[in-house]
Order: C-alpha cells, then sequence, then structure tokens
C-alpha cells in the first residue's frame, strides 16, 4: 500500500496533457478544454507534434522540449505509445500519471506500462478511465460532460460512466467535491491507496466508493479500516444480482456468493453499503456530521400525526427503535403543546403549530437521556412556512447545547429547499420524504455496528501445538496420497483437532469390517457410503440412518452399493462409514463451513443445516479472524437465531457452544490454509452442547499459503524475556481485551511520563485513546504491552507505521515502580526487531527535550537525532532498518 507522491493531487500548479489538441472533437481537445474551462490556476502545457492553438494552453512538441516537469501529467495518446511517454516523463522528474487512453487489457501491455514507471517511482491511475477532478485546485483533468463544484467529499470509482452520472446527480441537488476520481484499469494506484490518501485529506469528510472489483484485497481492507476510524466510507458495489449459486464440492462453496462476501468484508472494514446514489448521498449527508457511536433509540416530533407513526412503523426496518420518552419530558411538554397531544413518542404538535411549539418540543425532546437521536417532520401548512419552522427548530437545538444526531425531514421537495440553506449551514441533514430521513437514521446505526466490527482485531486462537500437528498429519496424508478431498472419518478428525465435538465413526471397507465396527460401537448406526465422486451422499441415497444390528448394517451397505452401481457407475466406493446414531428431541441442526473467494479468501459461513441448507439459504458470512463477539454476530444475522432460543417445551441452545465452534473453524483455516472448503453439516446443538455429526474438507490444489485480508494478532511475537535489570517479563501484542490493563498502566505512570507520552498535559487517558491502542489493524500498528509475572501490565510500546511502511513512529510507557530497570531497553529492543522483520524503513520518536532519561536511552539504542527538523521544545529521533524504496513488506495479495 502507498500514498507515495500522490500529494501531487492536492494542489498541482502544472499540468500537462501528453497528446492535447485543439482538433475539434477529438479526447485531447476536450480534456485541454475542460481544464481550462475548469478555472485552473496553474500552468497547462499540451504536448503534441502538431500545433495546439488555445488560449492559456503552452504548446511543445514533445515532454523534451517542456520547459519544466510537470506535477501531474494526463496521457491521451494511442496505446503503444504509453510505456515511452512515461519513462520520459519519469525521467523529468513527473511522479503521477493519469493515463485516459484506451488500452487492451492483456497483461503484457500492462506491464509494460508499469515497467516503464517503476525505475522512476511514477504512479499511475488508470489507465482506460475518464481522468479526475480536483475542485479545491480548480482542476477538471477529464473529459466528463460537465464539472464538479467543491464540497467536502472524495468519490473513487472503477466506473468512468457512473463518474458522470454522478457529477449530473450532483450538481442538480448542490453537491461539491474535494476530489473525484476514475480509476479505470487500476494497473497501479488502487482504491486502497486513494482511500488513504482521501482519508489523510483535511478537504474530505467522507469517501465515496463504486465498486466492482477490489484488487489487492488486504491492502483494501487496511486501508478501509484505518480511515474508517476517522471518516465514514460509503460504497455502492456493483454485481448484485449476478447468479451466486454454483455446482461446488461443499454447501458452502454452492452458498457463497461474491456480493455476499464483499458486503461482509465491507461490514468488517466499516464501510457502510447503499444501492443507488441517492442512498450514497443521503448516507453521506448523515454520516459526514455526525460521528459515531450513536444509539438507536429515536424521538419524533411533527406536526402531522400521520406521518409521525409512518416514520416511527419504518423504525425497525432500518434497525432502530422509538424512544420511550420520560415522564419529567411529557410534564415538561404539557404547558407548550396543546391539551390533546400525543403525550408520547411520536410528539404530535398538531397540525397549527407554529415555530414556537417546534422548538419547545426540540428542546425537550434533546434533553430526555432515553433519546439517542430526534427527526423533526415538517409538513406544509398555511400557518407558518417550513423556514420559520426550520429557524426555530435550529435555534433550539443550539440553546439545548444538544450533542445529539439531529435530522430533519421537511415533505416536500418546496418545502426542503426552502429550508435547505438554513440547515445547511447549521450542520443538520434534511430530507423531503419520510423514507429517505428515517433510512438516513438506520445509517447511523449501521456506522455503530460498523465502527464496533472494524475495531474487532482478534488473536490468533492458539491450538495447543500437538493438536495442530495431528490435524495438519491429516491433510499431509492425503496430500501424499494424491487426494483432494478427506473422508469424513478424516474430516472429523481436524475438526476434532481444534475441540469441536464430533460422533464417533469408523471406515468399513467390507462386509467384515462392518461387524467389526459395529462390536465397537453402540447402536443404533448410521450408515454413509464415503466416496470422492459423491460429496452430498444423502443426495443420492448413501445414507442409511436409525440401523439397529450389524447385520441390517450390512444389508444397508449391499443395496447402496447396488443402486449407487446402477444410478451412478462412475462412482468408486471406497467404503462405509458407521457412526452411532445421536438423538436429541430439542437439537438444531446448523451448518458452519468455510469456502474460498477469489478476492478475499477465507470466508467462513454460519446458517441453518441439514439437506435443505441450498433451498433455505439461511446464511451469514464472516471473515476470519473471529473472536466471540463477531461469532456471536454472525449467529444473530441468520433466521435460524431466532429458533435458538427457548420456545414453548423447548429449551434454549447452549449458544456458547456454537460461538466455541465458529472460533474453532477461524482458527483452523489461519493454521490450515491449505484447507478450500468445508462443512460441518449438521452441527447438532441442544441445551447441552453441539456436535458436528458429519464433516466434509477438500483441499487447495496449490500451496499458495495463508490468503487472511485481516491480520490476526501475531501472537508468534510473544516472549519471556529478562531485563538488564532482572525483571522477567512476559511481552505479547496487545489485544481488544486488554483495555482495562492499560488503563491501569497508565494510572500507575507518573505525571511526568504521561506528559511525555502523550505531549500534553493529559491527567487522564480516556477510553477513546484506550480502544483506538488496544483494537487496531495489525498490518498498520503494532502494541506491545509487557506483564509482570502476577500478571500487570508494567510497559507498553506502541508502533504507527505510515501507509507507505516507510516509518514508524514509536512511543513507550513504563509503570512507575519498574522504571530504571531496563524494562524501556528490552521492550525497544524487540520491537526492533519485530519491525527489521517487517521490513518497516526507520523507526522514529518524538520526544521532549525535557524528557532526557528517553533520549538517552534511545541514543544508546541506535537511534540519532534528525538534522532539519525544527519541533520546538520537542526532538525527532530516527533508527534507520533499510534504505528508503527497498521492499516492504505489505499485505498478502
Amino acid at each position: 500500500m502507498t500514498i507515495r507522491h500522490l500529494d501531487a493531487l492536492n494542489h498541482p500548479q502544472s499540468v500537462a496533457v501528453i497528446g492535447g489538441s485543439s482538433k475539434a472533437g477529438s479526447l485531447g481537445t476536450r480534456v485541454l478544454e475542460n481544464i481550462i474551462d475548469g478555472g485552473f490556476a496553474g500552468t497547462v502545457f499540451a504536448v503534441n507534434p502538431d500545433k495546439v492553438e488555445l488560449d492559456d494552453v503552452w504548446w511543445v512538441a514533445s515532454i523534451a522540449d517542456l520547459p519544466r516537469k510537470p506535477d501531474l501529467a494526463i496521457v491521451v495518446t494511442p496505446a503503444a505509445t504509453i510505456p515511452a511517454i512515461i519513462e520520459q516523463l519519469g525521467a523529468i522528474g513527473t511522479r503521477v500519471v493519469t493515463v485516459i487512453s484506451t488500452v487492451p487489457h492483456d497483461a503484457a501491455t500492462r506491464q509494460a506500462i508499469l515497467d516503464a514507471a517503476r525505475p522512476h517511482d511514477v504512479r499511475i491511475i488508470g489507465p482506460n478511465c475518464l481522468g479526475l477532478l480536483l475542485p479545491h485546485a480548480g482542476l477538471n483533468a477529464s473529459f466528463a460532460p460537465r464539472n464538479a463544484a467543491a464540497g467536502r467529499l472524495a468519490f473513487l470509482s472503477q466506473s468512468g460512466a457512473l463518474v458522470t452520472a454522478m457529477l449530473d446527480w450532483a450538481a442538480d441537488r448542490h453537491v461539491g467535491f474535494s476530489g473525484v476520481v476514475s480509476l479505470g484499469d487500476m494497473a497501479d494506484v488502487d482504491l486502497g491507496d486513494l482511500i488513504d490518501f482521501y482519508a489523510g485529506d483535511p478537504h474530505t469528510d467522507a469517501i465515496l466508493l463504486y465498486v466492482e472489483q477490489v484488487t489487492n484485497p488486504a491492502k483494501f481492507m487496511s486501508a478501509a479500516r484505518a480511515a474508517s476510524r476517522i471518516k465514514p466510507l460509503i460504497a455502492i458495489k456493483a454485481g448484485r444480482n449476478a447468479a451466486a449459486g454454483k455446482a461446488a464440492f461443499s454447501h458452502t462453496g454452492a452458498l457463497t456468493g461474491a456480493y455476499d462476501v464483499y458486503a461482509a468484508a465491507f461490514r468488517r472494514a466499516g464501510i457502510i453499503l447503499v444501492d443507488t446514489l441517492g442512498e450514497l448521498f443521503d448516507a453521506a449527508q448523515i454520516l459526514s456530521r455526525y460521528r459515531p457511536p450513536y444509539g438507536d433509540r429515536l424521538a419524533i416530533v411533527s406536526n402531522g400525526g400521520g406521518a409521525g407513526v409512518l416514520a416511527a412503523d419504518a423504525l425497525p426496518g432500518v434497525g432502530a427503535s422509538l424512544a420511550t420518552l420520560s415522564a419529567g419530558t411529557i410534564a415538561a411538554l404539557d404547558p407548550d403543546l396543546p391539551a390533546g397531544w400525543s403525550r408520547a413518542n411520536p410528539v404530535d404538535v398538531v397540525g397549527d403549530a407554529r415555530a414556537e411549539r417546534f422548538s419547545a418540543a426540540t428542546r425537550a425532546v434533546l434533553a430526555d437521556p432515553a433519546v439517542d437521536a430526534a427527526l423533526i417532520i415538517h409538513c406544509p401548512t398555511a400557518v407558518a412556512t417550513g423556514e420559520e419552522i426550520a429557524r426555530g427548530v435550529i435555534a433550539a437545538r443550539a440553546e439545548a447545547g444538544a450533542v445529539k444526531p439531529l435530522i430533519a425531514c421537511w415533505m416536500g421537495p418546496r418545502n426542503t429547499e426552502a429550508a435547505r440553506t438554513l440547515f445547511d449551514d447549521a450542520g443538520i441533514p434534511v430530507f423531503d420524504n419520510l423514507d429517505d430521513a428515517v433510512r438516513a437514521f438506520g445509517y447511523l446505526a449501521k456506522a455503530s455496528a460498523a465502527r464496533e466490527a472494524l475495531m474487532r482485531a482478534p488473536a490468533h486462537q492458539l491450538v495447543p501445538a500437538s493438536d495442530r500437528a495431528r490435524a495438519r498429519a491429516v491433510i499431509v496424508g492425503a496430500r501424499n496420497a494424491g487426494r483432494q478431498q478427506l473422508s469424513a472419518t478424516e474430516a472429523k478428525a481436524v475438526i476434532g483437532a481444534y475441540g469441536i465435538p464430533v460422533v464417533r465413526g469408523m471406515l468399513a471397507r467390507d462386509d467384515d469390517a462392518i461387524t467389526q465396527v459395529c462390536a465397537d460401537l453402540p447402536p443404533p448406526y448410521a450408515v454413509k457410503v464415503v466416496s470422492p465422486q459423491l460429496p452430498h451422499k444423502s443426495d443420492v441415497g448413501g445414507v442409511a440412518l436409525n440401523v439397529a444390528t450389524a447385520e441390517d448394517a450390512r444389508r444397508a451397505a449391499a443395496d447402496m452399493t447396488a443402486m449407487l452401481k446402477h444410478g451412478h457407475p462412475e462412482a468408486s466406493i471406497t467404503g462405509f462409514e458407521i457412526e452411532t446414531m445421536v438423538k436429541s428431541p430439542s437439537g438444531r441442526e446448523l451448518l458452519i463451513g468455510i469456502a474460498r473467494d477469489p478476492t478475499f479468501g477465507p470466508v467462513i459461513a454460519f446458517g441453518a443445516g441439514g439437506k435443505a441448507v441450498q433451498v433455505t439459504r439461511d446464511v451469514a458470512f464472516g471473515l476470519p479472524p473471529l473472536d466471540s463477539v463477531l461469532a456471536g454476530e454472525m449467529i444473530e444475522n441468520t433466521r435460524v437465531a431466532a429458533l435458538l432460543g427457548a420456545y414453548r417445551d423447548v429449551p434454549a441452545v447452549d449458544t456458547d457452544a456454537v460461538v466455541r465452534a465458529l472460533s474453532a473453524v477461524s482458527a483452523l483455516i489461519i493454521d490450515l490454509p491449505e484447507i478450500a472448503e468445508l462443512d460441518i453439516n449438521p452441527l447438532l446443538v441442544d441445551e447441552h452442547g453441539a456436535i458436528a455429526l458429519d464433516a466434509r474438507i477438500g483441499l487447495s490444489l496449490d500451496d499458495a499459503g495463508s490468503q487472511l485480508v485481516i491480520r490476526p494478532a501475531p501472537m508468534e511475537w510473544t516472549a519471556d524475556l529478562t531485563t538488564r535489570g532482572g525483571v522477567t517479563m512476559h511481552v505479547r501484542p496487545i489485544l481488544p481485551d486488554d483495555e482495562d490493563a492499560l488503563a491501569d498502566l497508565f494510572h500507575h505512570v507518573t505525571t511526568d511520563d504521561l506528559r511525555f507520552r502523550f505531549l500534553t498535559g493529559l491527567r487522564d487517558v480516556g477510553r477513546d485513546r484506550l480502544v483506538a491502542m488496544t483494537q487496531i489493524d495489525y498490518w498498520r500498528t503494532m502494541h506491545f504491552l509487557a506483564f509482570a509475572p502476577d500478571g500487570t501490565a508494567i510497559a507498553s510500546a506502541l508502533l504507527a507505521c505510515d501507509p507507505d511502511r516507510e516509518r514508524a513512529e514509536l512511543a513507550v510507557s513504563v509503570r512507575a515502580d519498574f522504571k530504571g530497570k531496563g524494562v524501556s531497553w528490552t521492550l525497544v529492543e524487540h520491537v526492533v526487531r519485530y519491525a527489521e522483520a517487517e521490513g518497516i524503513g526507520a523507526i522514529e520518536a518524538v520526544e521532549s527535550s525535557e524528557n532526557r532519561a528517553a533520549l538517552m536511552l534511545e541514543r544508546e539504542a541506535g537511534f540519532a537525532p534528525v538534522p532539519g527538523t525544527d519541533l520546538g521544545s520537542e526532538v525527532l529521533l530516527r533508527r534507520t532498518l533499510r534504505q528508503p524504496g527497498a521492499a516492504a513488506m505489505e499485505p498478502a495479495q
């Protein structure tokens, strides 16, 4: 991932259009005219062997004739010329090139472009794109038919056509942009790069995405997870209705659709997914104004009783609820409202309400602690104008000093437009219909849930080495035998090694073996055919249940053999798995599985199990690694979740057992990336626990290694260390559950050290900082905690990388009663070893010039002051680990 050189997109002073022209109707002419008409104040070069005669354009015949390097170049020449053009631009110092030209989609052409860019470190946007629009710089370097107004939304699109549609839509609604970038084929600069760039852009409040396909998904996820912490990301994903079902070895593979996986990945990255351009802007309007966390309890104030009731009815559909007003709020409203008012939520201020009633109701509901947000609905009347009511509501909100979200719904387009400027100036989102207004509140609830999800960075669940070895031995044995499919017995051995209870079963290859196996197992039995060609054995009659005796088992096996030879002569029968039947009157059948998505790698599925799984399609998807919270959310997102609780005379199931099984599957796919598909179906769960009745595992053809797009906590960097002062400490990566331990550590840090650590007069480390330091993206940040033998957290070392991994900033804190014992030194050396292994370019530390102990320690550890930096009372020190530009470790492709 990198935003290297993309700062040229901020305020370029000069632009060169390679292939720029004054020939009527040409693409080069259109781009030049857009740049001129857009009001770009910098220098515009047109590079073309044929003379270009346009006002405000400096024509040169070749790149070699340019009087100075352009900050940004736009290429509109034939595909065959592009590699040479990029090489020439790179040689004169241009570092960002947008290739609008149509380029064939073959790998050789694309590679030639990248090969030309690499020696000069040139960044390529495109090819096959519409161009880019940077309204704050007055630059329209595109062939879009209309310009973009300046605003605070960034729009990144893989479709040029959708950019033009977006510009039309936004212009009609007076919506402006900080940047509009058409990415085209993303040969170099991709969604992850630009998300990183606009996350740090002070002109951008929200980032809007049109996504067709994600490249380098680990980079995309890391960038999105980082950006979503500071500003909203809202996306439309193309291909929602593409056919998802397919023939697959596992039910999970057949159930997994590309859109479903994208939706699961976006949730985990904190991205809000919408369906239309209108929803994209509605979500942007509200999410760019209000920051999470939010509650889901809404108060509604309306001068139309029917409108209020309709809004309340729509709340469950967006995951929200109607707030219950306190008795104090109702009493406070009585003097200001007519005698017949609703005295409940929705608050009906009645049709003849003037601004004073709306103001009183707004103040009251915002002051109620049981209310998380307010929706104010104005239906036009002849009593008072929408502008009057808007001014009253805005004033009431200001008087209340409210920080709670407030949403305005001024019914009807004319009513809305009359009040829009007032609400915009007050930072209040306004809608002209109930559906959009209620849906907007739903986006707040989604954003809160997304924020919680993106902060989950679970540790890799460590399974005992002996159990991991036992599971791996099964897989190695199958691969050595040239098999891609494990038998049910082998599959159950693998999941059993990871702690998932399995029904005992044995493979019998002939009649004598069936007799012997039945002698070793208590009846009744389940008899299941084992055939590599028949993975879905129940579909072909390959399962017999409630078999009473060994003789009946032999007879069932013989009947299956005869039937399958007739109906499926291509199938070879390895034998029969014999199991003891498991009966549970209150048991529910569930599915847990793994499928391999071509973009996002391993995906975990959970849902209703049994034979009808592909018919009911009741399934939720999640990306590993999971923890108990994420596993619980997957369960809640299915219809079958409602059947897991108690009903009538059926007891509730042991949901914790299901959560443990999901967590075990997450650990399994991390440890055993060879697994391409897995089904546990059914997983029988009741009030006593869960047990896998059947399992199926398919192996990948290659050894591609881990394809995880979310990095689990790298617990391999756990170590027991002894300091120079003789202190023994246990060091490991921080986990989300360490919030209390970190808070206790900072509570026992000296006042001066706390000031030195945060470079402010901070006296108490609030939960917002603790959350940011415990729930981290391990691609971007590493945070080590050191513990004394009694489990007390005694030190912290946080290492935060830039997107390029060229530099990482280090901050260390040590508990007061452990200072002077070598803890800092030992912890810093551990951090350095980690950074070297990760390929990080340099470690930097910003220290107060008063913090002599830290300055001395870091100099001894190889850090040196950075010349030419003036930080006033602070000092910047750096330890270089590799040369700038040398290869850094990136998220796996």
